[in-house]
């Protein structure tokens, strides 16, 4: 071996975990416990007639391309111009608030057009959904303001708390003994 490549030494005392450390029988057991469900859900399927299963399969089909032609890209587009509009101690809590409200819009979009709802029985879906996702909109909103607040005042209190030094970092105290200290206070 050439001295300017790199190699084990081989002895135990240089190597700093053993080569297995169980990683492999994890990922026997989780493919193992995956290949159960998924037939569980094979099973599950098999019991729907084929119209069914070719409105699954389309329905599987179209979201996955409108999530690569359309949603990654939006959302690709907004994170760049939002990273040049929006500062950057502000990033992080913006970006958050939007997933939530993607994630919102998302849980909502079953209500939108009131499946179900029939005139002989009111009781379904008797409340005013968009007006309950433009609140909790507001709420995920004003959270950010409410975050940034927070996090200025505990920065503010922590400068505070920080008293300087009778003595810099890079100044040399001279002339100064032990003695010329002044004592401490007498513990409690």
């Amino acid at each position: 071996m050439p001295v300017d490549r790199a190699d084990t030494s081989g002895s135990a005392a240089d190597q700093m975990a053993f080569a297995h450390r169980g990683g492999a029988m994890t990922r026997i057991v989780l493919a193992a416990l995956g290949v159960v469900v998924g037939g569980y859900g094979a099973v599950l399927l098999w019991d729907n007639p084929p119209v069914i299963l070719v409105r699954i399969v389309v329905w599987a089909l179209v979201a996955v391309v409108v999530h690569d032609l359309v949603f990654a890209p939006v959302c690709a587009a907004l994170g760049w111009s939002s990273r040049r509009l929006v500062p950057v101690r502000w990033q992080a809590p913006v970006a958050l608030a939007a997933l939530c409200s993607v994630v919102l819009a998302l849980l909502a979009i079953p209500v939108y057009g009131k499946p179900g709802l029939r005139p002989d029985n009111l009781s379904v879906l008797d409340r005013d959904y968009v007006r309950g996702l433009w609140w909790s909109l507001a709420v995920v909103w004003l959270c950010v303001p409410a975050y940034m607040g927070g996090k200025a005042l505990k920065d503010v209190a922590f400068k505070r708390s920080r008293q300087p030094l009778p003595v810099g970092q890079d100044e040399v105290v001279e002339r100064e003994r032990a003695c010329d200290i002044e004592p401490q206070p007498p513990t409690v």
